[in-house]
C-alpha cells in the first residue's frame, strides 16, 4: 500500500480540486497550442468521476455560451482514481468516498449521491476515461454530451461506470454508434489515446482536477486550476484576447436553455440566467408543475430535463 499517498478521490472543496499523488512540476513552455482554429485553445484536463470538474459544470457551461465563438476546449483524461492503493488522507475504501462526496455536493450546490461508493463501487476511473477517448474518436462533440451522461450516471443515479452495460446505454442516449464505440474500446486504439493523455498531462505537470490551460496566439498563456468563480474563466480569455465580447445568453423562456442543455441542475440554470439558487428552484419547479419538464430528484438535489 502507497501509505504515503492521499487517496485521489479526497477532492478539496475549499481549493476546488482533486489531487493526484507524484504530480510533476508544471511545465509551462509544454502548453503552446498547435492548430488552433480559434483565438484561445483550452487544453482541459478532468475525470469522469472528478467532483469538482462536476463542481464546475456550470462556469464551463456558461463559457461555452458566452464566449464560444472564440475558444476551443480539448478534452483530455487525467486518470484520477488508477486503482485502490492508497491508504491515507482519509480515505482508503470506496465506502469513505461516499459521505465526501456529499459534503462536496453542498459546497458546490451541485446534486451528488455517493451511494455507488455503497452499492456498485468503481475499482478505477480508467475504463470510462477510456470510453470517452473512444468516444472523441466518433465525435467530439457528442463526446462531450457521453461524458456528461457518464457523470450523471455516477453522481446522480449511483451507476457503476466502469461496467460495459452503462458505458454503452450512455452512448446509446447520446447517439453515438455503440457497435464502433465497443470495437474502438476494446481494441486498444482508445486506450492508446488515454495513454496520450496521461503522457502529455505529466509533461504538463497536471497535479489534479480540474486543470484548465488556456492558450493565445502569442506567447500569453494561463493555467486555471480547480473549481474557481466564473469570473477567473472570463479573466483568461480577456487576458489572451482584450477585446473579445461576452454573447448576450438568450434566456427569452425559461425554456430556453433546455435547447442547449437536455438537462440542468438549478445550480446551473441560476449561473446561465444570472438568478439565486432559489429562485431557479421557483421557476424548474413550475415548469415540472406545468409538465414541461421531467425530474430526477436525489437526497442532495435534482436535475432537470425538457420533456
Amino acid at each position: 500500500m502507497k501509505e504515503n499517498q492521499n487517496n485521489p478521490l479526497l477532492c478539496d472543496p475549499i481549493t476546488g480540486t482533486c489531487e493526484l499523488p507524484d504530480a510533476g512540476t508544471q511545465d509551462s513552455s509544454q502548453f503552446m497550442m498547435l492548430n488552433q482554429k480559434k483565438p484561445v485553445k483550452i487544453i482541459y484536463y478532468t475525470d469522469p468521476i472528478c467532483s469538482s470538474c462536476w463542481g464546475i459544470e456550470p462556469q464551463l457551461r456558461k463559457l461555452k455560451l458566452e464566449y464560444g465563438e472564440y475558444i476551443e476546449i480539448d478534452y483530455r483524461m487525467g486518470g484520477l482514481l488508477p486503482d485502490w492503493s492508497y491508504n491515507s488522507g482519509g480515505i482508503s475504501k470506496p465506502s469513505d468516498v461516499a459521505h465526501h462526496w456529499e459534503e462536496v455536493s453542498a459546497y458546490y450546490e451541485m446534486p451528488i449521491d455517493g451511494g455507488v461508493w455503497l452499492e456498485d463501487p468503481l475499482p478505477s476511473s480508467y475504463p470510462p476515461s477510456i470510453a470517452v477517448k473512444a468516444a472523441q474518436m466518433q465525435d467530439k462533440e457528442k463526446a462531450i454530451v457521453f461524458m456528461r451522461k457518464l457523470r450523471e450516471y455516477v453522481f446522480l443515479e449511483k451507476k457503476n461506470i466502469t461496467k460495459w452495460e452503462v458505458i454503452s446505454a450512455a452512448a446509446k442516449t447520446v447517439g453515438l454508434d455503440v457497435e464502433q464505440l465497443k470495437k474502438d474500446y476494446e481494441s486498444g486504439d482508445a486506450k492508446k489515446l488515454f495513454e496520450e493523455d496521461l503522457a502529455f498531462g505529466r509533461q504538463l505537470g497536471v497535479r489534479g482536477f480540474p486543470s484548465m490551460y488556456f492558450s493565445g496566439s502569442d506567447d500569453k498563456r494561463f493555467l486555471v486550476y480547480g473549481f474557481k468563480p466564473y469570473e477567473t474563466f472570463e479573466d483568461a480569455i480577456k487576458q489572451l484576447v482584450p477585446e473579445a465580447k461576452k454573447k448576450a445568453i438568450n434566456t427569452s423562456t425559461p425554456l430556453t436553455l433546455f435547447e442547449h442543455y437536455p438537462t440542468l441542475t438549478a445550480k446551473e440554470y441560476s449561473v446561465l440566467y444570472s438568478i439565486s439558487v432559489k429562485e431557479a428552484q421557483k421557476t424548474l419547479e413550475a415548469l415540472v408543475s406545468e409538465n414541461k419538464l421531467s425530474k430526477l430528484v436525489i437526497k442532495t438535489g435534482t436535475l432537470y430535463q425538457k420533456k
